[in-house]
């Protein structure tokens, strides 16, 4: 069973520019509810399905498809919870670990979140300079629950 096990960080600042490559993200859910998750995105030209369920701690059971990008244009077109999210994701090697920027845009501009991707719980990775505060168990900060409250509405 595949499992995705991330840790998230608020920035410091901008030194981690430049990145290795970038690329687009428009994604929506289908559902979004506690413990389940179905999201649509669009990376540039490829389009994916994704289901996610809560396994224990931080783990959360993935399953990820590829859809043609036609039909993840129709359905981020119809009946979504929430708003759509996009962003620009970069992505910087830091001592053989890949992170994840992403750099909201639209009703979540002005956020910006790290992301490092897993083998287990304790794994052990050095933080770069530029990874503020961690924010894993804030769920405000999850993606789904962007697209209900941006980041723009928060008080």
């Amino acid at each position: 069973m595949p499992l995705e096990i991330e840790r998230k960080f608020l920035l410091k600042n901008d030194t981690w520019r430049p990145a290795e490559r970038s690329v687009h993200c428009r994604q929506a859910y289908l559902v979004a509810e506690p413990g389940l998750v179905v999201r649509i995105r669009i990376t540039d030209e490829q389009a994916a399905l994704a289901i996610k369920t809560q396994a224990t701690g931080i783990a959360r059971h993935e399953y990820e498809y590829p859809i043609p990008l036609k039909e993840a244009q129709e359905l981020l077109a119809g009946p979504i919870q929430g708003t759509i999210i996009e962003k620009q994701r970069h992505y910087i090697v830091h001592v053989g670990h890949t992170w994840e920027i992403d750099v909201f845009e639209g009703d979540n501009a002005g956020l910006v979140i790290a992301e490092i991707e897993l083998d287990n719980e304790h794994e052990s990775f050095d933080l770069p300079p530029w990874v503020g505060p961690e924010i894993t168990a804030d769920p405000r900060y999850l993606n789904a629950n962007l697209a209900r409250l941006p980041y723009t509405a928060w008080q």
